[in-house]
């Protein structure tokens, strides 16, 4: 028979999370010094104390060039990766954006099929490392790295970032590079390349990186976080969701968790801006936002240019119905009258976008809908001075209308959903995609529901919570990219799988009125998300009073960051740009 002392060694030699899995297996079985001594200590896994593996000898920064990665260890099917590159960085910048010295690694993960291209990978190994990592998410289609100096989204620009906080950086571009952007979908006729985009990169990339890590440093790190919005908060929820044992804090802000649905609910409301007489031009979009503002911003209690409390103005506002300057927003008869009112078939086109895209087959993630957008209260491109302005342009409904084939001056949204559709789903680049019925699909509609299935919609998250993790999601209530609704139908399927106790003890999802993708007009949201969920990750802290800073709406404004459902109300006196004037209700 093997010794305790016999079988924890063996424990040791496998990988990182076979071995936690291993010593909560032995802990079960033993009640003696041995499991009490694993309670006691702060490590989950084999990476501390006297029982963790064998380290490599350190490798300098230029002799991690050339290193190769043997394909059984990556926990994924790949034929192993190597190091291409390594460059030894030099201490840069000052204040906030001082950076100290680092090892700048290139490497590449070769696939399975040799048609599917490289994933691409770089890290940043600080010198003075914290031995804690995080890997961050990227955007759109993918098809580039994320810069490994940068920041997690809507970081304060007046902290460190990550990698001057000594953080070993790593990031990916998903497994193919682009070729329009982040706008090309022509990689996912590729399966493999497509898996690869749809979660298993973001797995691989990582079982790399701790090759890597732990070469250089002779020493596995000690916590591992992750954080990306959009598409990256889509990563986020997928390694929460499927690798929990790697993680310990996930950062996941406005995810495009569901992008097979939203991609067809994209679509759909491209389609309706699309439609003759329907595309908004800017000043009509400035007049419908002054609309919304004029029966809405008082709602949460001061006239301020925010509308915190959406659901009521959701609730009341319709554009059909609705004055601006006392006259009436809809055009007389319902037909175009220039600038000064809306017609019906732009009151339409709004409508499609404010109301859920209803599928009448079904989908293997088990959705049936795709929620509409807070469109009533959102910037639509109303040509303001702000140098965000182009931005939100472009992710809300572009400079021009669609038409097919769509022109990059088109609504993003509809760029996206035309690759998707021409790509992923039918291999036919030459479809005309405007012409796609996302409700019906038609003989398409199974092909659908399987790529559905690579959706991050799983919202039983035990296995993260019981391995102690932590998920902070934030989503600004008026983007019109990713559904700030989609977002909520998660939060509320996590409290209905696994209970409000539960998912209190390790998840938080904020609202952030005025914000809209990744960035507003109105409110331009900061906050120091990483500390947060590093002080509830290894101080036990939970994020507590989170305040988050504007920096482009009225720069230096605060609000009370609210836990959703709550939203900041006034309080009827105090400084309206400040957040102690607000408090959070229901």
């Amino acid at each position: 028979m093997i010794s305790r002392s016999g079988l924890w060694r063996a424990c040791g030699r496998v990988s990182a999370w076979l071995g936690a899995c291993c010593v909560l297996v032995l802990a079960a079985i033993w009640s003696g010094d041995a499991s009490a001594e694993l309670a006691a200590g702060p490590c989950r896994d084999l990476t501390c104390g006297p029982h963790r593996p064998p380290l490599p000898s350190k490798k300098s920064c230029q002799k991690l060039n050339g290193l190769a990665i043997r394909a059984h260890e990556i926990g994924l099917p790949t034929t192993g990766a190597v190091v291409t590159s390594t460059t030894q960085m030099a201490a840069s910048g000052s204040g906030a954006t001082a950076t100290g010295s680092y090892c700048l690694v290139a490497g590449a993960i070769h696939p399975v099929d040799p048609s599917a291209p490289d994933i691409l990978f770089n890290i940043a190994l600080p010198d003075q490392w914290n031995n804690r990592i995080l890997m961050l998410g990227g955007g759109g289609f993918d098809g580039s790295i994320p810069a490994v100096t940068g920041n997690v989204p809507s970081a304060p620009p007046d902290l460190p970032g990550p990698l001057s906080r000594g953080y070993a950086v790593f990031a990916s571009d998903s497994g193919h590079e682009a070729t329009n952007g982040a706008v090309s979908g022509a990689f996912s006729v590729n399966a493999e390349a497509y898996d690869n985009f749809m979660g298993e990169a973001l797995k691989k990339t990582h079982d790399a990186a701790l090759v890597i890590i732990d070469a250089h440093y002779g020493a596995h790190p000690h916590k591992a976080y992750f954080a990306g919005g959009s598409t990256g908060g889509r990563e986020a929820l997928t390694v929460a969701q499927r690798w929990p044992q790697d993680w310990d804090g996930v950062i996941a802000f406005y995810p495009a968790y569901d992008f097979t649905t939203l991609s067809l609910q994209q679509l759909r409301v491209t389609e309706g801006f699309a439609a003759p007489g329907a595309y908004l031009d800017t000043a009509q979009r400035a007049l419908l936002l002054k609309a919304v503002m004029q029966a809405c911003d008082g709602l949460d209690g001061v006239v301020d240019g925010l509308i915190s409390n959406v659901q009521a103005c959701n609730a009341t506002f319709n554009p059909a119905t609705s004055d601006v300057d006392g006259k009436p927003l809809r055009c007389a008869g319902g037909t175009a009258h220039g600038d000064t009112c809306l017609s019906d078939r732009q009151i339409a086109a709004l409508t499609t976008m404010n109301t859920p895209l209803v599928f009448a087959y079904p989908l293997e993630n088990g959705e049936m809908q795709y929620p509409g957008y807070n469109v009533y209260g959102a910037d639509l491109g109303v040509g303001s001075s702000s140098p965000l302005e182009p931005t939100i342009t472009e992710l809300a409904l572009g400079t021009t209308q669609p038409t097919y084939p769509l022109l990059s001056t088109a609504m993003f949204d509809g760029q996206i959903s035309d690759q998707f559709v021409r790509y992923t789903v039918m291999n036919n680049p030459n479809f005309d995609s405007l012409t796609f019925n996302p409700a019906l699909a038609g003989h398409w509609s199974g092909r659908i529901s399987m790529l559905s299935g690579l959706d991050a919609t799983d919202a039983n998250l035990t296995p993260f919570m019981q391995r102690g993790g932590k998920l902070l999601m934030a989503h600004g209530t008026v983007d019109q990219t990713v559904s700030t609704r989609a977002t909520e139908i998660y939060y509320q399927r996590l409290l209905f799988t696994m209970g409000f106790r539960a998912v209190e003890s390790f998840v938080r999802f904020y609202e952030i009125p005025g914000m809209q993708h990744a960035i507003g007009t109105e409110f331009n949201a900061s906050w120091d998300s990483l500390t947060a969920l590093q002080n509830w990750v290894e101080y036990g802290t939970p994020p507590v009073h989170q305040v988050d800073t504007d920096t482009a709406g009225v720069p230096g404004r605060t609000r009370p960051l609210c836990p959703y459902p709550t939203w900041p109300s006034y309080n009827g006196a105090g400084d309206v740009n400040s957040s102690a004037s607000f408090t959070c209700v229901q």
